[in-house]
């Protein structure tokens, strides 16, 4: 029979999954055994039937197909596998249960696809044991898809997709995926290989074996421009032709499939998902190099990879092809798979081979090359599986294909594993020649936690480190390597602003020391020297050793020196790539390096012996978080409020409006579990006890220096109630009739009541603190007049009230109210400038604070915010968003405004333009970009401009100014550029968080305490690590942070209409103390008698 006449081509699951073109007729007339043999001898029909049954284009019954990788079963899936098949047996219902390997959507995982008669095969996840009852009854019995765990549909071949269910091919992590290496991953069942040949596995090797010289396919790999995918990139056809070229009686194959990277899972999941493919592209390198015998090198703890690789053994030589006389082609190959003890020097060609030729593994020098003298003595190629599963797609779809993609000297497809502080994780295929930005941000989804990406690590221990800046670095190898890094095997790290460069390096420092062979001095005495130095840096002053002190005053010259030299001299490539992880954080992140080296400080709030406890760190006023919430466990309340107002004049504040550094750096939300709500313990702390208690009687000291403050903000009077407790007589000037700065004029009632805001800054002053108000910068006084006046020194902090304009024509029109502007007339002085519908313009809390604002005054029909960008790109605080749109304000995306319309000199409307999300920015998120016609008019009668705020200039005489219009002052004294003039909080930065204006507040002190007094102005850094024990209640473990977060009640929607009361309601002391024990006490380790 004639197998020309059945349908022999394949049309892939979607788009980016590039399989093969069609089945090989030659193949299907060649295989002897069953079911091909039986259904070529039944005719045509018989065996088109068998392959689309095969291919899952028709069947009979539900088929579930569920993600059984290692990965998978990490996440559950022998659960989930077990309770679909008790589901089947209890329902009596009909179904075939497959396990597959990992799709490369690791993050969602467990993965079960379901597919019923007639209908596209759909992929759910994470459906873990507990959700499979439900999610196939909804599938099975009532027809529907579940929305909220269906991650897309494949599509098949004469099956009607499901209504409403987007393609897989769609989903934002396969979108920018082009799969030639991973086609079938997730797909066919790895355990059978008549899928893989109805998908048309194993016709390259079956046309070649027909149809091709050995030369032939070493022309096509070259003309390809497949590069070895293991780290080096040589080019694969190179290496084969020298192997090729050299005469021998034996020569061999090896795949490395020893993947010793960490984080690095990308051959592992081949292995385990499509053994059949590297299989066919081992069959297809080892007929082109004249090898018949050939190696695949594993480690042991890869138990089911191996599983799978020796049941396809055993099914190939089956089918006739490996063994003898494959395909009756009188090519012979023998395939044996050799564990190895998973050694990260084996990586190293020469080193793989004494492995397993049966000694230990450690390099020799070359030449000679092993495609000249390897194992045995023999010719040897070593390609990873990566490379060598390119092999078939590259044989079936031709190399100008192939060539067709990636760029001029990387061609085709690059496998990453993406790990680390990503939102999706897993296996990544895509061009080579796409940016690592558009690995991380646009398949990977960005950075979690709303936190920012700080570097990708790429290339492994022998890669190195890549800063956000420059992810627009192409996945090219000469980019690479230009930079100072290299493609490596695919690992992809990436790390977030909590993670330490310094301890980074040192972590791959440890890893390649100890995986140093020893064979060469440089790499194994140099790695080690390296690596005390790094251990030095990271270590705090009372633990220092022997030459701990003087390693890290010489650290960053001496380490690289070493490195530059281990680099130059090592014998292989592990050692002469060891140094690159410290090379490259050294280049792009020095001033964390100096940061341990000379401060003392660990940045990223990581190093645990120079941080202590992460929530006090991680606060910008240090306030010793760990121990108030301690107190308030034991029920202590008092002694909590004196913890917290040690180091923060406004407490009752920042339990209102803080935006909570603490809790990104706690430990219990670090490791799975959420972080203590912290600044919900310090609202029930300062709303139990009385600001009084913080009071501290202080009088004057002999000869006090006359210092003056201007702004009594939250920067102004952290300074001045700093400065009057060490003994000096403040005087304070305000513009405003009263104290607070925006604490009391731009943030709302609801918010931060005024009332509470007064009592505090009514505790907070004392005798040696002199209140001015009604006096303005350059309006009642001069810098000049302050110092002419006995003034020693002058502390600016008028803050940034200056709002931001558009930039359009006719913004001065009436009914356009800036937004700073908008908030001040409600809060101080009781009047509503807000009427009709109203548009608020921005996207941060100011904008948020303004709607909220207007929706409440007399007058407003409607309130609606307009921002640029996505709503989760907003920079206002999460709950602030929803808590508007709870109470009826209408958030528009994406769109920017671009004319005012006017009538009779008054706002009657705005033009906007829709956009569209663009490239990430350096910030991370996408640039909204305008779509042209897009043009439509909004009618408004009031327009709120909160975009953002600037420092007004015309009150700054005299200071140096940025080009953002902020006081320039020295980052370590904050000195201008006047003599006695020192300036902080958002007169500085710009508009900034309470907390951190306070924190500049309290620096300036310190420094103009000791300019006044005539000490250095240099303050030694110590390292502040916990000091006082305070008695945990009962057991402590890491098990009271699986319980429930606090979250704050509010006051009932309906209560909110026209009311200014306060939304976030106080938590009962039961919800307290319940939340105090989840804390892990990271304090103890470091106060805890023993």
């Amino acid at each position: 029979m004639s197998v020309n006449s059945i349908d022999r081509t394949l049309e892939p699951a979607g788009k980016c999954w590039v399989g093969f073109r069609e089945i090989s007729e030659s193949l299907l007339g060649d295989l002897k055994a069953e079911p091909f043999a039986g259904a070529r001898a039944r005719g045509p029909e018989a065996l088109g039937e068998l392959l689309a049954t095969l291919r899952r284009e028709r069947i009979a019954h539900p088929v579930i197909t569920i993600g059984a990788g290692t990965c998978g079963l990490g996440a559950g899936a022998d659960k989930t596998i077990a309770a679909v098949r008790e589901f089947l047996l209890k329902r009596d219902a009909p179904g075939e249960v497959v396990e597959v390997g990992c799709n490369g959507m690791c993050s969602d995982e467990p993965i079960v696809d379901i597919q019923v008669p007639g209908k596209c095969r759909v992929s759910f996840g994470p459906v873990t044991a507990d959700k499979v009852d439900a999610l196939l009854e909804a599938v099975l019995f009532d027809g529907r898809v579940p929305g909220e765990l269906a991650l897309g549909q494949y599509r098949t071949r004469g099956a009607m997709p499901w209504d409403g269910v987007r393609f897989l091919e769609d989903h934002p992590f396969l979108a920018g995926q082009v799969r030639v290496v991973l086609p079938g991953s997730g797909i066919i069942d790895p355990g059978n290989i008549n899928e893989y040949i109805a998908h048309g596995g194993y016709g390259a090797i079956a046309r070649i074996l027909r149809s091709m010289t050995p030369e032939e396919v070493i022309d096509q790999v070259l003309k390809s421009g497949l590069r070895g995918r293991g780290g080096g990139g040589f080019l694969t056809g190179m290496k084969w032709k020298f192997a090729r070229n050299t005469a021998a009686d034996q020569k061999y194959l090896i795949c490395n499939a020893d993947e010793g990277d960490p984080g690095a899972f990308m051959d592992r999941a081949v292995c385990e998902s499509d053994p059949h493919r590297l299989l066919e592209g081992m069959l297809i390198a080892a007929y082109a190099i004249g090898a018949t015998r050939a190696y695949i090198y594993i480690r042991a703890e890869y138990p089911l990879a191996i599983q799978r690789l020796n049941e396809a053994f055993v099914q190939a030589e089956n089918y006739g092809l490996i063994g003898n006389n494959i395909l009756d082609s009188g090519v012979d190959l023998s395939i044996r798979l050799k564990m190895g003890a998973g050694a990260f020097v084996c990586g190293e060609e020469t080193a793989l081979i004494h492995s397993i030729e049966g000694m230990r593994g450690m390099p020799r020098p070359r030449p000679p090359f092993p495609a000249v003298q390897g194992l045995f003595g023999k010719p040897t190629v070593i390609n990873n599986v990566e490379t060598l599963t390119n092999l078939p797609v590259i044989l079936d779809r031709g190399a100008d294909w192939y060539a067709g993609m990636g760029t001029e000297k990387s061609k085709g497809t690059k496998v990453f594993a993406l790990s680390g502080m990503v939102q999706r994780t897993g296996l990544v295929e895509v061009p080579m020649g796409t940016t690592l930005r558009e690995v991380v941000y646009t398949i990977g989804g960005g950075i979690p936690n709303q936190k920012r990406c700080k570097a990708v690590q790429i290339g492994g221990p022998s890669g190195g480190c890549v800063p956000e800046a420059h992810l627009d670095l192409r996945t090219d190898y000469e980019e690479l390597k230009a930079f100072g890094t290299i493609m490596g095997s695919g690992g992809l790290v990436v790390v977030d602003e909590s993670t330490c460069m310094v301890d980074f390096a040192k972590y791959f420092m440890e890893f390649i020391q100890s995986e140093s062979c020893g064979k060469c001095i440089p790499c194994r005495e140099g790695t080690r020297r390296m690596l005390e130095i790094l251990e030095a840096v990271t270590r705090p002053r009372h633990k220092e050793i022997d030459l701990d002190p003087l390693l890290r005053v010489q650290g960053i010259m001496q380490l690289k020196r070493l490195a530059e030299t281990i680099k130059a001299t090592s014998l292989c490539g592990l050692g002469q790539s060891a140094p690159n992880p410290v090379l490259s954080t050294l280049e792009w992140f020095r001033d964390e390096y100096e940061a341990h080296m000379f401060e003392r400080r660990c940045p990223a709030g990581a190093c645990k012996e120079l941080v202590g406890a992460p929530c006090q760190n991680g606060c910008p006023v240090g306030t010793e978080v760990w121990r108030y919430i301690a107190h308030i466990a034991r029920g202590e309340y008092t002694e909590a409020y004196r913890v917290i107002r040690a180091t923060n004049p406004f407490p009752s504040a920042c339990a209102r409006v803080c935006h909570h550094p603490c809790e990104s750096v706690c430990r219990a939300g670090a490791t799975g579990g959420e972080p203590i709500a912290i600044r919900n313990l310090k609202r029930y702390v300062v709303d139990t006890v009385s600001p009084e208690e913080g009071t501290v009687v202080i009088m004057p000291r002999a000869n006090a220096a006359r210092i003056a403050v201007v702004g009594a903000g939250p920067a102004g009077m952290a300074a001045a109630s700093e400065l009057s407790r060490m003994g000096h007589r403040v005087t304070v000037f305000e513009r405003e009739t009263q104290a607070g700065g925006m604490l009391m004029a731009a943030i709302p009632e609801y918010r931060l009541p005024s009332a509470v805001l007064k009592r505090e800054i009514a505790a907070l002053l004392n005798p040696n603190i002199e209140m001015r108000y009604g006096q303005a910068l350059g309006r009642d006084f001069t810098l000049d007049g302050l110092r002419e006046e006995g003034y020693r020194a002058v502390f600016v902090a008028t803050g940034a009230h200056a709002s931001k304009k558009l930039g359009l024509e006719g913004e001065d029109a009436a009914g356009i109210v800036p937004g700073i502007k908008f908030l001040k007339a409600y809060n101080l002085e009781g009047t509503s400038l807000a009427r009709g519908r109203v548009g608020v313009i921005g996207g941060g809390n100011s904008a948020m604070d303004a709607a909220r604002v207007a929706l409440r005054q007399p007058g407003v029909e409607s309130v609606t915010v307009f921002y640029r960008r996505t709503r989760e790109s907003m920079p206002a605080y999460a709950e602030e968003i929803s808590a508007g749109l709870e109470e009826g304000i209408v958030l528009e995306t994406l769109v920017t405004p671009v004319a005012v319309e006017r009538k009779d000199g008054r706002l009657s409307g705005l033009r906007f333009l829709r956009n569209e999300l663009g490239a990430p920015d350096a910030s991370g998120r996408r640039k909204p970009v305008p779509i042209e016609g897009s043009e439509f008019a909004v009618e408004l009668d009031t327009l709120i401009v909160a975009i953002s705020e600037e420092p007004e200039a015309a009150a700054l005489e005299g200071l140096g100014l940025s080009s953002w219009g902020t006081v320039e002052v020295h980052p370590e004294t904050s000195a201008t550029s006047r003599e006695g003039v020192f300036a902080g909080g958002d007169a500085v930065t710009g508009p900034s968080t309470v907390i951190e204006s306070i924190a500049s507040g309290r620096k300036a002190a310190l420094m103009i305490d000791r300019y006044v007094t005539g000490k250095l102005m240099k303050v030694v850094p110590k390292v502040k690590l916990p000091t006082v024990y305070v008695p945990p209640v009962g057991d402590v473990d890491e098990e009271g942070t699986d319980l429930p977060r606090l979250e704050l009640s509010l006051l009932p929607v309906a209560r909110r209409k026209g009311c200014f009361a306060e939304v976030e309601l106080c938590p009962t002391e039961q919800q307290a103390m319940a939340e105090a024990h989840r804390c892990a006490r990271c304090d103890l380790e470091f106060t805890q008698p023993h």
